[in-house]
Parts: structure tokens; sequence; C-alpha cells
């Protein structure tokens, strides 16, 4: 009796003619993340993927956890296969299912059937491997309303199917089907799960991280390199480190204090923007939240944004830190994230910043400082920083 994974689609399912272009990325996304952790049969068939394992090497465990974070999968489960015959279906039942089912107060079984040739019809189908189950122990007890666990039966084209549970999926879109963007990665808790969010949407993601050596340690740089490289569970990345010292201390000298966290912003966006056009960027992302901080009023957000031609995705922007925090534990990056290591943003905070700026003040107040020469000397210096973890597939 072998084991073997069902993965379902999620919105994957409901495409259209190009259907098929989310479906190649998909499989071969789960392709190159299982192999690896050992060698598999992948297929797809009726909106599922079997996942099949070839022979006892395989990390099962570890296995089941990356479908269970690759986006474009609704649902998954851990099955066992026989021919579609129901008396094969009833005795795998009993082997397969029976120790499981007898660790609950009640169960029920529910069956599908793909394959309409089959002789039961899926009521049927349910009664008779019911009843072989209470035969087989009759200390099991049966509740169709509210079960304490349910057995489900999928008679589909290749075979008939048995699993005690479905997992939820990650959900969203196949890896890289919606393009690449910039992810402006610090060492915070915002800039990880909004990285996560857009990922879910199809995004790959180039992460573009801002130092200040000396102000920044190395640790700090190793810090938001773990988030990237937690990130990559869920997404295609690589990662470019800008220094920044220079840039920040021009900002310093030579603007008003009170718009120094702005025109930090503004000299971010403005290099971050130059740096990925080559590598097939098409928008930018950030971590802020409206009204989070002093530099993320909607005055402060627009006054950002002028600098850029590409667009900016925010998808935190009506989240509260409650929430964020949520989804930052959920995916895995919070306790990386709580590591106490100043990232640039902390390091030149101004005491009094502007929240109500325009645009004009920002040009005003950049009048001194040499921005162009500034963003060049940013991009030259960018390097590129290859991930390695334990999580990186």
């Amino acid at each position: 009796m072998k084991e073997l994974f069902l993965l379902k689609y999620g919105e994957v399912a409901l495409k259209g003619l190009n259907r098929s272009t989310f479906e190649s990325r998909l499989m071969s996304a789960l392709r190159h993340r299982l192999r690896t952790v050992g060698d598999f049969r992948i297929s797809s068939a009726q909106s599922t993927v079997y996942v099949e394992p070839v022979d006892e090497y395989q990390d099962n465990e570890r296995a089941f956890e990356i479908c269970s974070r690759l986006f474009g999968i609704a649902s998954l489960s851990r099955a066992v296969m026989c021919e579609k015959d129901p008396e094969a279906i009833a005795n795998l039942a009993v082997e397969y299912a029976l120790p499981i089912l007898q660790s609950y107060p009640s169960f029920k079984v529910e069956a599908k059937r793909s394959d309409k040739r089959f002789p039961m019809t899926s009521p049927e189908l349910c009664a008779y491997v019911g009843g072989r189950l209470l035969s087989a122990d009759p200390h099991l007890r049966v509740n169709v309303r509210e079960p304490g666990i349910t057995l489900y039966v999928e008679v589909r084209d290749f075979g008939a199917y048995i699993h005690a549970g479905r997992f939820e999926g990650a959900g969203g879109l196949p890896p890289g089907c919606g393009g690449r963007a910039a992810l402006l990665l610090s060492g915070g808790i915002d800039s990880p799960v909004a990285g996560y969010m857009m990922a879910k949407r199809g995004l790959s993601l180039t992460c573009v991280h801002f130092a200040s050596p000396p102000y920044t340690s190395e640790q700090a740089e190793e810090k938001v390199c773990e988030l990237a490289a937690i990130l990559a569970d869920y997404a295609d990345i690589d990662m470019l480190v800008v220094p920044f010292t220079e840039q920040q201390l021009a900002i310093r000298d030579l603007c008003p204090e009170d718009m120094a966290t702005l025109i930090f912003r503004r000299m971010m966006m403005r290099t971050a923007e130059r740096l990925v056009q080559s590598r097939g960027c098409k928008a930018l992302i950030t971590g802020e939240s409206l009204g989070q901080v002093a530099s993320q009023t909607l005055d402060g957000l627009c006054v950002s944004d002028s600098v850029c031609r590409m667009p900016v995705f925010r998808p935190l922007i009506g989240m509260d830190k409650t929430e964020i925090t949520a989804i930052a534990r959920k995916i895995g990056t919070f306790e990386t994230s709580i590591l106490p290591y100043e990232d640039c943003c902390t390091v030149f905070t101004p005491k009094h910043p502007r929240t109500r700026p325009d645009e004009e003040y920002a040009r005003e107040s950049e009048a001194n400082l040499p921005v162009e020469e500034l963003v060049e000397k940013a991009v030259r210096e960018a390097y590129h920083v290859r991930l390695s973890r334990k999580y990186l597939v």
C-alpha cells in the first residue's frame, strides 16, 4: 500500500483558453521544488495533480510540506489508490482507514464518482464502504451531519483513491505566471508579508535591500537574506543589496530634517526602479500600510510615488499591524523579523517627520541634493546575494 498526494487546483481551474499556460507553470514549479527531496512521478488530470513516490527513499513529510506551500493549489490530501472495483475499494478502506477512524468519535464516507461507468452511484458506494468499515469494527459510529472525520472515496479515470481529510493549500496562482516585480525588503515584519501576498498572485520577486554600513551590521544583512530565503519556499526569488550609506548621509546633511525619511524613500524608489528594469521587473512592491507611521500618510505615499514610472504595489495598505503579524507568523517570517538588528530605515529617523508633505516642498527639499549622481552610484555598487538556507528549494 503506497501513499501518494492529490493536489486540487484553485483558480487555475477557472482559467479559459490560456489554462494550459497556468497548468504548465504549476507543474514546472512542483517538479523543481520536489526534486530536492526525492524522485516523484507527477501527472495531472481533471483539475487534480497526482504526486506519486517512485521508491521508498523520498522524504514524504517534507514533500507534503513543499506541496502545501505551492501557490496554485487549493487543497491537498494524502491518499492511497486501488483498482476501480467496489470490493477492492472496500478492502483498501478497511486496511488504510480503519486505524485512522478508530481515533475519532464518529465518521462518514463521502464518495465522488468522476467515472460514470463505475457500477455504483456515489450514495451506493458510500453505503457499501461504510457498511464494510462497520462490519470490521462494530464500535465505530456514523454521523453524517457532524462527523469527527470524513473518509473520501474518489473514483477517477486512472483508479479509485481513498483519503481521510483535506488540508488547505496555499491558494493563489502558480509561481511566475504573473511576471516579475521588485520587493523593497527591509528587516521588518511588513515587507516579507507584502512579498508573500504578491507572490500569491503569481509574481516572481527580485528582493532589493538597502544597507547602510557601518550604521547597519552584517547581522542585519544576514537577517534580511534569511527572510528572502524563507520567501523562496513560496516564490521564485533573487536578491540584490544596495549600499546606501553615502546617499543617506547626503540627505541628512543637505535636506531639511523633517523631510529626511520621505526623501530616503524617494531615493530608494528611484534606485530600485533603475536597478531592476534590466531584470525584467515591471513593478515595485513595498510593505507600507496607510497611516502606520508618519511617512505612510496618504500625502507621504503620493510624494514617494511621484518619482516612479513603474506601478507601486502595496498589498498591506488597508491592514493593521495585528493582521500583518498574523500572516508573518503563518508564513514563518515573524521570528526572524523581530531579531534586534537595525535597518537603514530606522538609523536616520528624524524626531519630527513631516506628515503632510507635498510634491513642491519635496522638490525644494531635494534642491541641493545631487540626485542623479547618487542614484547612479547606488545602482553601480549594488551586488547580488546568493541565498542558502534549509528552507531554500
